[in-house]
């Protein structure tokens, strides 16, 4: 019995694949930890997110920030971008199915080891109250009255974390820190227009992981969403988005023993 965690799929169905096969994933006793952002982008969304649903026994992921576009799309509150790849699930006959569950997926996933989230958690957030707000999040999405969360999911305000935000606001907050965040002031404030390398990060903002108080560094964290970042281990930070879309790989970490497997990207798996 194994745990693989994997990064950012995002619609390459052809590397995921390989993947499986090269860690010889093994649907009788192994788990998957999918870090979100399975589907968009590449090919192959819809064979990604209806192998997820048929093996979700075997399937622990959290939603990324593609995985709610693709649910706020069919729901008519977004418009697809040129570079979206979903309309294959929308046009799948089941499409209602497979995006129901995908929006019931949950925003973080922990068990004694190791915590899972698409991109990041705030600094001041300890690991019992981030999961508190993760729950928040995942009641709204799962209401009757989820279309209305989503249509105020969208926008960078508020981007400074205060215990006593309401409403679509601290939801809202909650949804960009967790799905969206790279990069951040000093006192935790959050800026989304970075997206570059480690190397190229402005003056002034710090990678979520780097600030020196964060309350979560002592918890081992999965979590992808920054593919300029790379692999990257550091402080209890396992980053495993590497890419795979732009070329560069797929990646899985084995829970267990933190040993890294890879494949390269496929041909296949880019848009036409």
């Amino acid at each position: 019995m194994a745990t693989y965690a994997i990064g950012d799929i995002q619609g390459c169905y052809h590397a995921f694949q390989a993947l499986l096969k090269r860690i010889e994933f093994n649907l009788l006793a192994d788990t998957l930890w999918l870090v979100g952002d399975i589907v968009n982008r590449g090919s192959g969304s819809l064979e990604v997110l209806r192998w997820c649903y048929r093996h979700q026994d075997n399937v622990k992921m959290v939603l990324g920030n593609h995985d709610l576009h693709a649910v706020a799309i069919a729901h008519g509150i977004r418009k697809l971008n040129r570079s979206d790849t979903l309309q294959p699930i929308f046009d799948a006959p089941d499409a209602d199915v497979l995006l129901t569950w995908l929006r019931h997926q949950p925003l973080m996933v922990a068990n004694h080891d190791y915590v899972m989230v698409h991109a990041g958690l705030l600094p001041q957030w300890q690991l019992s109250d981030a999961l508190a707000y993760a729950k928040e999040v995942e009641a709204a999405l799962q209401s009757d009255a989820y279309i209305d969360f989503l249509a105020n999911m969208y926008g960078n305000s508020p981007n400074v974390w205060h215990d006593d935000l309401t409403g679509y606001d601290r939801l809202r907050a909650i949804t960009n820190a967790m799905t969206r965040m790279r990069v951040c002031t000093h006192d935790g404030a959050l800026d989304f227009d970075f997206k570059g390398q480690l190397g190229e990060v402005p003056e002034g903002l710090v990678p979520w992981f780097d600030l020196p108080n964060r309350a979560s560094k002592n918890q081992q964290m999965i979590v992808g969403h920054w593919s300029a970042l790379g692999l990257h281990q550091h402080e209890h930070v396992y980053a495993l988005d590497t890419g795979c879309l732009w070329g560069g790989q797929l990646t899985a970490m084995c829970l267990e023993t933190k040993q890294i497997t890879q494949v390269n990207s496929k041909k296949k798996d880019q848009p036409n």
